[in-house]
């Protein structure tokens, strides 16, 4: 005889239950689609994890195809039966179409089954009688039982006698799948079992992904993590944390180099607003049109090529924070811009009329003395005034040479995980000490890199002075000469740092230097002739 058909169900009961045929019995949609969307859920989290991380791929392809292989073998099921022995001719069934192997086993209990669990038994499938139980406690308790102690693992609700409101009280209990005791059974549990191993499939790459998700997120948190141990950087990090659980705009200042956007991850992350996004946004990257572009987002039509509306970085950061590096570089027009978001979070696109709203939390960052540049005219006191409900300071290297070895310690470790190739070597105590010598002008960034260059070209056990590689050229230490030929020095050494931190390009530099562009071209040329008009 036929199972029953559930063609008639309405929407809320379709939403749990597949349409079954005569003889496939019925599926539980729901959980299968739950399953697809963890599953995809840890996808993007591992793909976003893995972004920017030195050796990390998504899902390595080994542990995927051992996960996949592992799942299509169902090796261990578990069968509550009743003291009547009601499921014995199931479990037969059960046992000729499963792969030769494989293990069928009853247990007596609802008891016995849990207590397997608990001590983590091989368990690949689990079947209760829905109705009957193991007849001791109902077949609604023992499953309600399972699902509590293992959201994961597949469990047939079966019953001798069956239709759509059994169906979908079994799977509202927490099977994963109902079938109907009735003949012709062998074929009607091998129907079972594929569809079963569809969900193996989903629960392995689940396993995997949460697995490697754990590993790369341990390692993300290690790439933006605030390492120190001078009573400097304890005060940064007291003065973050307490900041951070205050809706407020936060502003950081420091040298380049110095960690600025670390500290504005730490405040998000402490946050009430870590489970939303932190964007980040370079201010000194960006002319002023393009600059409003990119924060405000921009109307269909609103200039040339704008082909469709386009949400801006404010929008993207609504409900979380949004970071506002090197803030001191940008013109006294847009900084009016930016004081009108601080003060009523309120905005519109460019090209557009309709105002935006967002709730945006705003942490700026910048290493240009903003007071001098108030004294100028250069920057709006009441945009100041806004974003210094806060204002934390990070100072540079040379001024808490205790976090030196610490530092470069850690950078030298850490280098060593992200690529195990490169483990085994050390800094010798002469390196040691010559970096706690130097003066750093880039600094934690410059000793991060110096340490991982220097790892990486040395091939013995112990790494030298020499191989660190130290400039000799420090600008806290200019060239000897004349006043004019140390001012060249300095001007050279300038334009050359404020020309790599901004990757080369030539209008980011001369806005972080508070030159016009034709200042800075003017700069470059004189003091940089060998490298061509640019």
């Amino acid at each position: 005889m036929p199972v029953a058909r559930i063609e008639s169900l309405d929407a809320s009961e379709r939403s749990g239950l597949v349409v079954a045929t005569a003889t496939t019995g019925t599926v539980g949609l729901r959980e299968s689609k739950r399953l697809e969307s963890r599953a995809d859920g840890a996808t993007r989290e591992n793909r976003a994890n893995c972004r920017g991380m030195i050796g990390a791929s998504s899902i390595p392809s080994r542990e995927k195809d051992q996960a996949l292989a592992q799942s299509l073998m169902l090796r261990n099921v578990l069968i509550v039966d009743t003291p009547a022995g009601d499921l014995r001719e199931l479990a037969e069934a059960f046992r000729s179409a499963l792969s030769p192997g494989a293990t069928v086993e009853c247990v007596s209990s609802a008891a016995d089954l849990l207590a397997r669990l608990r001590s983590n038994a091989p368990c690949d499938l689990v079947v209760v009688d829905t109705f009957l139980g193991d007849g001791r406690q109902s077949g609604t308790e023992v499953l309600r039982e399972i699902r509590a102690l293992d959201r994961d693992l597949p469990i047939v609700g079966v019953a001798a006698e069956g239709n759509v409101d059994s169906a979908a009280r079994a799977i509202a209990d927490g099977a994963t799948d109902f079938l109907v005791r009735r003949h012709p059974l062998p074929e009607r549990v091998a129907t079972q079992l594929g569809k079963i191993r569809r969900m193996l499939r989903l629960i392995a790459t689940n396993r995997v992904l949460t697995q490697q998700n754990r590993r790369l997120s341990a390692g993300e948190h290690e790439r933006w993590e605030i390492v120190g141990s001078s009573p400097e950087i304890a005060r940064v990090l007291e003065r973050a944390r307490r900041v951070a659980a205050i809706p407020r705009p936060v502003l950081v200042t420091g040298e380049r180099g110095t960690g600025k956007e670390l500290v504005a991850r730490l405040i998000h992350d402490a946050s009430a607003r870590a489970d939303r996004p932190i964007v980040v946004v370079n201010c000194a990257a960006f002319a002023d049109s393009l600059l409003e572009s990119e924060l405000f987002g921009h109307e269909r039509g609103a200039f040339t090529g704008a082909a469709a509306t386009v949400p801006g970085k404010f929008e993207q950061a609504d409900g979380g924070t949004l970071f506002l590096d090197e803030i001191g570089t940008t013109s006294l027009a847009f900084q009016q811009k930016i004081l009108r978001v601080v003060e009523y979070g309120a905005f519109s696109r460019v090209g557009g009329a309709v105002e935006v709203r967002v709730d945006v939390r705003i942490v700026a960052a910048t290493n240009a003395d903003l007071e001098a540049k108030m004294r100028e005219g250069t920057f709006l006191r009441d945009l100041y005034d806004r974003l210094a409900f806060e204002v934390i300071h990070i100072p540079p290297l040379r001024e808490r040479p205790d976090d030196v070895e610490f530092l470069a310690r850690h950078f030298l470790e850490r280098f060593q995980r992200e690529v195990p190739a490169l483990s085994g070597r050390k800094l010798s105590d002469a390196a040691l000490a010559s970096l706690k010598r130097y003066r750093f002008p880039g600094n934690v960034r410059e000793l991060k890199n110096l340490i991982e260059r220097a790892v990486y070209r040395e091939t013995g056990p112990e790494i030298a002075p020499e191989d660190i590689d130290l400039p000799s050229d420090d600008v806290d230490a200019p060239a000897s000469g004349t006043f004019k030929a140390q001012c060249d020095d300095l001007e050279k050494r300038l334009i050359q740092d404020a020309l790599r931190d901004a990757g080369g390009n030539q209008s980011a530099a001369a806005r972080a230097l508070g030159m016009s562009y034709h200042q800075f071209r003017h700069y470059y040329r004189k003091h940089c002739p060998e490298r061509g008009d640019g």
